[in-house]
């Protein structure tokens, strides 16, 4: 059973809980997902995500993991500082939102806002050895593209291999199957695009 509570917190603590739930409700239209499927996932009901989404009610640290763990997104994106600014448009060096992937020798860095979630732009480090996984994936809709700022990218589509250098740009339909690695001794970095955002 889930540890919440439904009484009225203080006015700060009813701040802290609309803004966790506002970006929980963010964080799920992006992916697009349903509540249902959230529920599902999280092992947590429909009612209460509904709540937990309009601030209503007071998610326990191990609600609101199993819910992050549904959306994909580490728990500590619900308490930085807003990455955008009060327009929700440029997002401040200091308080861009990282996912150290350490097991894959990868960093990002998400560069855009919440706000506009067609589109999402992503700074990548990737290290020597590392790479987004060991077989091809894709998504169901969509495109990418993006440019690499130093080292050699390797990337795969569709079974055809390439290898792109600092300064060269790549685009692709993002249904087609693909991999990426850093190809060479020296960390690659990039500026990824994804359409619709993925984080």
């Amino acid at each position: 059973m889930n540890n919440v509570t439904t009484l009225a917190p203080a006015a700060g603590d009813q701040d802290r809980e609309m803004l966790v739930g506002n970006k929980l409700r963010m964080r799920r239209r992006i992916r697009k997902m349903s509540l249902q499927e959230v529920a599902d996932i999280s092992g947590i009901s429909i009612g209460l995500l509904s709540q937990i989404e309009r601030g209503s009610s007071i998610p326990s640290l191990r609600s609101l993991q199993q819910i992050c763990h549904a959306l994909g997104m580490p728990i500590a994106w619900l308490f930085e500082a807003d990455a955008a600014d009060a327009n929700g448009v440029v997002v401040t060096q200091s308080t861009r939102r990282r996912l150290d992937l350490g097991k894959n020798g990868m960093m990002k860095e998400l560069l855009s806002p919440d706000t506009v979630p067609d589109i999402q732009m992503i700074r990548i480090v990737i290290h020597p050895g590392g790479f987004s996984g060991e077989k091809p994936y894709n998504a169901k809709s969509g495109a990418k593209c993006g440019v690499v700022l130093s080292g050699t990218l390797g990337l795969e589509v569709e079974q055809v291999e390439y290898s792109i250098p600092a300064g060269d740009s790549f685009a692709f339909d993002a249904t087609k199957m693909h991999r990426f690695w850093c190809a060479g001794n020296s960390p690659v970095e990039l500026i990824w695009v994804v359409t619709p955002a993925l984080y």
